[in-house]
């Protein structure tokens, strides 16, 4: 029988993929084993073509930044703004497409997910708040301090699982899109928190 490292309770006398995380499913008995960075975790072998949705994610949300932030005179707190804006908005959105397969995914590397496995269902919404008050035009310091702290509470659940040398999916972008969960990942996290800080001594 087959069994997934992460979802014990999706069994199969086949080999494939769990349908909750899309990991490979392995040899009931076998799952425990240690899995190091680059091995097969669902993900295929690792290269730079498996960061391409996050990096053409990303990209777009860049040049529609710039692009709005140029009309008229450009300012880098604008550009800022529109980017994190963006950010939310798109990265919110995707969680949304499989909420429960999103919270799965989340839980094997947030630590608060993984005590409160709610949180999961609940962080989606919380990145989508952040966007939708931007979008806005609300972005007082209070705000961009709470997105510095849930950015870098993130990073930090993520940096302990790098830590451990395991490889897993990011839930970044949701189930919808298959992403590593690796040093990208982090950056994201710790460079989103970045901007909030940088952001939030400018608006002082």
């Amino acid at each position: 029988m087959y069994t997934c490292p992460m979802h014990p309770e999706v069994v199969s006398n086949m080999p494939g993929k769990c349908p909750k995380c899309g990991m490979a499913l392995v040899l009931k008995g076998s799952e425990s084993k240690v899995v190091h960075i680059g091995a097969d975790r669902g993900l295929g072998v690792i290269t730079w073509k498996s960061y391409a949705p996050l990096l053409v994610v990303v990209a777009m949300i860049l040049i529609a930044s710039l692009i709005s932030s140029s009309q008229g005179v450009f300012s880098i707190e604008k550009f800022l703004l529109d980017f994190m804006t963006g950010f939310f908005l798109v990265f919110g959105s995707f969680k949304l497409m499989d909420l429960k397969g999103f919270a799965d995914g989340y839980s094997t590397y947030d630590l608060l997910a993984q005590r409160v496995f709610a949180y999961g269902y609940l962080y989606p919404f919380i990145e989508l708040l952040f966007g939708f008050l931007m979008f806005g035009g609300y972005h007082p310091a209070w705000l961009l301090w709470s997105e510095f702290g849930v950015m870098i509470f993130s990073g930090i659940g993520v940096t302990l699982k790098i830590a451990k040398g395991e490889e897993f999916q990011c839930a970044c972008l949701g189930t919808f899109l298959k992403v590593p969960l690796t040093y990208v990942t982090l950056i994201e996290d710790f460079g989103m928190a970045l901007l909030a800080l940088v952001l939030a001594q400018f608006l002082l």
